[in-house]
């Protein structure tokens, strides 16, 4: 009875060591090889769940099977017009076959080390046959400036002053030519890689020209701005002037106006004393005596010394009476 149970203990470890060394698990993340003695055997599995394999001479390998990314490190590159820009670029790609990856690079680092070469080469072969221009537009569309340097200065800017530069934009057209490129080298090395997709992440001037360059835009800014300031300040002398003009002539009619009703108060006057003069001889007399007595008033005062004769009629009212 002893030596019955031990064998069925026996074979029931043999049989789960068997199947613990024959069965492997892949989740939905990963597709695998089988090799035996080192050599793959068979055809990727793709496929989550449970599989076989046989036991101590086979081994698994797993691979990762979904979007994996890449991102590269910035690169000086020449372009066409002989600008020195660094590129910074990531792209996406995934292990198309399993076997055919294993077999050309052993191992993820190995793979992603390859990718690495090919996808710098590409960039930097594409770049350089572009002008800058081409590499920061990704479109043709038209692109509108004003033109600040032809503006009036006595005159606002209107839409006339804009201009269409039609600079060509090839951003877009470049990564999908090195998606391309890149696309056809793994189909010729059988890499097993699928790169999906790619794109530029920054584009930038290198450290010695960066300053330059920040330089003259800073310059052209602050010219553009002294434009703007000069058109301003035209502008508002333009206004002033105006301002003064209306200013002058509200005034020249105000004192037309003045003048006439000055005018015309002292005609009324004059009517009103020629009146007073005409009704009779002693109003006649009382009007003269009062307009002696404002002369009088106006005339003399404390330093002014007149020599006159006694008899002289403009001095009639200030001698004796009797």
């Amino acid at each position: 009875m002893k030596t019955g149970r031990i064998i069925l203990l026996l074979l029931l470890v043999i049989v789960i060591v068997f199947l613990g060394t024959s069965l492997f698990i892949l989740d939905e993340t990963q597709q695998a090889i089988i090799t035996q003695f080192g050599k793959p055997v068979g055809q990727p599995i793709t496929s989550a769940g449970i599989h076989f394999k046989m036991p101590f001479i086979q081994k698994v390998l797993a691979f990762d099977k979904r979007i994996l990314e890449w991102d590269g490190n910035p690169q000086e590159i020449p372009t066409k017009d002989n600008k020195f820009i660094y590129i910074d670029t990531f792209a996406r790609w995934r292990i198309s076959d399993a076997l055919a990856f294993y077999k050309s690079n052993r191992s993820e680092m190995v793979g992603y080390s390859r990718l690495d070469d090919l996808l710098d080469g590409a960039v930097r072969d594409e770049i350089a046959n572009h002008t800058l221009p081409e590499i920061i537009r990704s479109s043709d569309r038209p692109m509108i400036i004003q033109e600040i340097e032809s503006a009036d200065m006595s005159t606002v800017i209107d839409s006339s002053q804009f201009e269409e530069l039609d600079i060509p934009g090839a951003r877009a057209i470049i990564t999908e030519t090195i998606i391309e490129n890149v696309k056809s080298k793994m189909i010729e090395l059988n890499l097993g890689i699928e790169v999906i997709d790619l794109k530029i992440k920054r584009i930038d001037y290198n450290t010695e020209v960066q300053k330059k360059v920040f330089d003259r835009m800073i310059s052209g800014q602050r010219r553009i701005a002294e434009k703007y300031r000069a058109i301003g300040q035209g502008e508002k002398e333009r206004i002033l002037g105006k301002q003064s003009q209306k200013k002058k002539e509200i005034l020249s009619q105000a004192y037309l106006e003045a003048q006439q009703i000055h005018g015309k108060a002292d005609a009324e006057a004059v009517r009103i004393y020629g009146d007073a003069y005409n009704r009779s001889t002693d109003s006649r007399d009382f009007y003269k005596f009062l307009r002696t007595l404002e002369t009088y008033q106006t005339a003399l005062d404390s330093s002014t010394t007149l020599i006159m004769s006694t008899d002289n009629e403009f001095l009639q009212y200030l001698g004796s009476t009797k």
